[in-house]
């Protein structure tokens, strides 16, 4: 198995603490103390598990809260690669006294192993996650969102295109991205952009190949599509690369499963939502749009140390634009720094231009300006920094 590739860490990591999970009431150990076993009985309820698979999921409801890090079972195909990621150094280790973004990805990677998803047997390949993704599809407010591109197909196609980005960022909560008007300059608590480089990443949008790295399926999934397929359509973009997860992730991470899933609610649909749906489908056959899943997108690792195959993919790309608060996290790596640090700064390792789309879930930021940390934390102490009612769009050339 190949060690990752060679790279210069990013120039502000050397005096900004990694994340670890081992401090009291802090959002890290809330989510290993708290959500981990809140999800792995919901995922115990949402099947009909028999005894082996309910055992192991009890097992690691146990090993999570109590126990230490282990390797995967000596069959799993993937072994030496969690253990070249990392876990050599880690496991035997408190699941809370190693880097966070770390214990967090390999809680996922556990969860698929009681659920019996990679091994021979009748759960091999069910995705644990399923039910709650595709409940996402069939809503009320999904229906909404769909119809909503009516009324926005009249508008003038720059208005459409920032939507469409306002849309993308704001995933499930569509209805807000969808809103056209001045977004303001980020320097207010009352703005729920803290960073707004929406006019420099559409400047990037110069007819060569975009390479999107998805998020959460679903309806965060679906405006990502809409906007690919604006950016075809009006030959914004001549080619999109759409990476997503090898196999299912964070509870809501898009697999190529879910980008099908999706596509087939777009058909399904009226309107421009329905129109849209075909033109997709049409620009995956003819490979204007392709779907990658490569298996760094589950390394628990920051994009620092991607390996170089797909460093070569971003490298040749005009823009590459990451999605969501775990590739936010991975790119500018998962440590506290000065909300000030430039983003530049975090992300001058990577091979191409970047952009960061992303709503706040979890304490790392960078690229604030000073005025509008200072606002920030006076209005809402740090709650801002993880309740999602913020968002950014940051881009470095």
């Amino acid at each position: 198995m190949p060690e990752p590739a060679d790279s210069a860490e990013p120039p502000a990591c050397a005096d900004a603490p990694v994340i670890l999970g081992d401090v009291p009431g802090s959002f890290p150990r809330s989510v290993l103390a708290e959500r981990h076993p809140a999800l792995i009985r919901k995922v115990r309820d949402a099947f009909p598990y028999g005894p082996e698979r309910q055992r192991a999921l009890d097992a690691l409801l146990k090993n999570s809260a109590e126990g230490v890090l282990e390797p995967l079972g000596a069959r799993a195909t993937d072994r030496e690669r969690w253990e070249v990621w990392g876990g050599r150094e880690y496991f035997g280790r408190s699941w809370f006294d190693v880097p966070f973004l770390w214990s967090e990805s390999y809680f996922y990677r556990r969860l698929l192993d009681a659920v019996g998803y990679f091994v021979p047997g009748p759960w091999q390949g069910i995705d644990p996650f399923r039910p709650f993704k595709l409940a996402e599809l069939d809503t009320p407010e999904a229906d909404a969102e769909l119809a909503a591109l009516d009324e926005l197909a009249d508008r003038p196609v720059a208005e459409r295109e920032a939507a469409l980005l306002l849309g993308s960022l704001w995933g499930n909560r569509a209805d807000l991205g969808f809103r056209l008007g001045a977004a303001g300059d980020g320097t207010a608590t009352e703005s729920p952009l803290v960073v707004d480089e929406g006019e420099a990443l559409r400047s990037l949008f110069t007819g060569g190949t975009l390479c999107l790295v998805a998020d959460n399926s679903g309806r965060e999934l679906i405006p990502d599509l809409l906007l690919i397929d604006h950016l075809l359509r009006g030959r914004r973009v001549e080619r999109a690369v759409l990476h997503v997860k090898p196999y299912p992730y964070y509870v809501s991470d898009a697999t190529t499963a879910d980008v099908i899933d999706a596509l087939r609610r777009l058909t399904a649909a009226s309107g421009a939502a329905g129109a849209s749906g075909h033109r997709l489908w049409s620009a995956m056959t003819d490979g204007r749009l392709t779907v990658r899943a490569h298996p760094f997108s589950c390394a628990p690792l920051p994009y620092a140390d991607m390996p170089d195959d797909l460093r070569r993919e971003f490298a040749e790309a005009d823009v590459t634009v990451m999605k969501g608060d775990l590739n936010y996290r991975r790119l500018v790596g998962d440590r506290r720094y000065p909300a000030t640090t430039p983003f530049a700064r975090t992300t001058a390792y990577f091979p191409g231009p970047v952009a960061a789309l992303r709503t706040l879930k979890s304490d790392v930021v960078v690229g604030l300006d000073p005025r509008t940390e200072t606002a920030l934390v006076a209005d809402r102490d740090q709650r801002w920094r993880t309740g999602g009612t913020h968002a950014l769009i940051q881009v470095r050339r």
